[in-house]
Parts: C-alpha cells; structure tokens; sequence
C-alpha cells in the first residue's frame, strides 16, 4: 500500500477527508526527527521536510510529491526534485492574513510612535518624543509600494486601500492585479520606490532576488521612506539598509526576517530606536495548520485523479 508520510498531526477531520479521497494509501504521522530513513524511502506523498534525512528522500524512488509545510522554498533540493520528476507544492496563502496584519501592525507603531512610547513605558518616563518620520503622522493619504505581489502582497494592498492609501506593485512581470493603482516590472523600480512613503519587501528568495534591497535600491526611495521587509532574509543587504538609515534616507525600519538567523546579540540593529525587529514571527498564526491542511487536501483530490496540482505547484525554472 502507498504511503503519505506527514510530520504534522493532522486534525481528525482532515483524517477523514484524506481517507476518503485516498483510501489505497496508508497515512503516516511521525514526528520529523523521529522519522526514519525508512520510512522517508517507502513514502510516495511527503507532507512536510526533514533536511537531516535529504539524501533518503531525493535517493528514493516512491517520493513522487513533496508538500512543504511553509511558503518559502528555497531550502528545498528543486534541482533533483526536477531530476527525479518529484512535485514540490508549498503552503502559500496561508500566510496572508497574519503577515499583511503585521506588515500594518508595525506600520502603525512607526508612523503613531508607539515603539518610541513603549520604549518610555519601560523607562517609566512620559516622553512624548516624535514618530520615525519626526511628527506623529498618519498613513491615510500615503503610497504604500509592494514589492513581490503574490497572495501576500494582495492581501496587503487590499488592507493598504481601506486606510486609504495608493498602492504601487513590483512584480517581475509588471502585469496588473486587483488592489494595485499602478504596477511597475523589477526593472522599473527606481520610478516605482521614489514614490513610495512605505516600501514592503514581500520577495522569495532566488538567485535574482538576493540583495535585491542593495545601495542602488535604497538610495531610488523617497528621503525619509520606511523599509518594511518580511520576505526572506538574505533578500536584503544588511550593511546598505544601515547606511541608509544612518543617512535618512529611510526614517525607519521593520523587520521580521534577516541574512543571519538568529540575529547575533552583539548586532547594531538591536539598538537602533529607528527600527523594529521582531523575530521571524510575522506569519504565525493559530490558524496556521487548518489553511495548510485545506492546501493539502485540496492537491491531494487532484493527486489521486492523475490532474495536475492546482495549489501552488513550484515551477521549478522560477525556482517558487
């Protein structure tokens, strides 16, 4: 009998749905470090990853389809995925309501100065101070740019427009989508950036979009924009966002992934008051594993059928 082998407990619910679209197949649940060589060689359907156990799963010769239980991909082996004609399916969309909440969460705490009054609470003091832009000020009526407009980036502008906000995308094919008032390709970004009082880096990370937030980057924003970055870490050159930061070319900075995770205790970032950093939370949510397992069971029906996977299959050429 065929196996799906899954490191995550699904609900009973889902349990059932799974049995009842597959009822040929043996569902395995196994904690990822306690999974075997074994048990990673027999499996046909993979629900989620172990990078100890790497060399089993693209060695073997039953794994037809790997379901990632993040959004990002970057740490999958896509190569010998392609090689061995191994589907790659992530969880994408599950992250939209989490992260575009906290991409207006810290959005807010800047512009109203609330990590400044935090800041004060702490000290016992009543400073008033001022907002990363030097005056408490407002969102409405500002141009939020988003860069990377996938279910993420929507859900953003979608939010972005009912505080009353232009909205400006960034996507590699400059296409138009639902929310956005103007969308540029990447290569139109230094017309897109200087108008833009808020910049969100949303991006994968591919061999194109590494440091895609260099010197030339920052220095296209409007003098005192915000930096917003809840992509993928190395997406951002470090040593660039300080120096603009430390030029005013960006009044402020959130965020919540980084080249280097942890971020080292001794790191500049920590104590800058111009900056947020929270640690690669943005998108936790308790609804987390019920939208991945809709994902799942979603594919899974189309599996079975011999159809092609309808939610969010990598492409392996884009490498997302």
């Amino acid at each position: 009998m065929p196996t799906i082998l899954t490191f995550y407990e699904f609900d009973e619910k889902y349990k059932q749905q799974i049995r009842e679209i597959a009822p040929d197949y043996e569902l395995k649940t196994v904690k990822a470090k306690e999974a075997t060589a074994k048990q990673i060689r027999e499996a046909e359907i993979l629900v989620g990853w172990n990078r100890d156990l790497e060399q089993e799963a693209v060695g073997s010769d039953n794994l037809k389809w790997v379901q990632s239980w993040s959004a990002g991909v970057d740490y999958f082996p896509m190569d010998r995925f392609e090689e061995k004609s191994v589907s790659l399916t992530t969880s994408g969309g599950v992250h939209a309501i989490p992260i575009s909440e906290h991409i207006f969460a810290v959005l807010l705490a800047m512009t109203r100065n609330l990590d400044g009054n935090i800041r004060s609470q702490v000290r016992g003091k009543w400073e008033k101070g001022e907002a990363h832009n030097g005056l408490y000020g407002e969102i409405h009526g500002r141009t939020l740019v988003v860069v990377g407009t996938g279910h993420i980036g929507r859900a953003t502008a979608r939010v972005a427009k009912a505080f009353g906000m232009t909205t400006i995308g960034v996507r590699h094919s400059g296409r138009s989508e639902e929310h956005f008032d103007e969308m540029y390709k990447t290569d139109g970004i230094e017309e897109a950036f200087a108008k833009g009082d808020v910049i969100v880096n949303i991006l994968p990370l591919t061999d194109e979009t590494r440091h895609f937030f260099n010197r030339d980057s920052f220095a296209y924003m409007k003098r005192g924009a915000i930096y917003i970055t809840v992509g993928r870490g190395p997406s951002t050159d470090t040593d660039a966002l300080i120096e603009a930061l430390d030029s005013g070319r960006l009044s402020g900075a959130a965020l919540d992934v980084f080249e280097q995770e942890p971020l080292p205790e001794d790191h500049p970032l920590w104590k800058r008051e111009d900056v947020i950093l929270t640690p690669h939370v943005a998108g936790n949510t308790d609804h987390y594993d019920e939208r991945a397992a809709e994902i799942f069971v979603d594919n899974l029906r189309a599996y079975v059928r011999g159809e092609t996977l309808p939610r969010n299959l990598v492409d392996y050429s884009k490498k997302y």
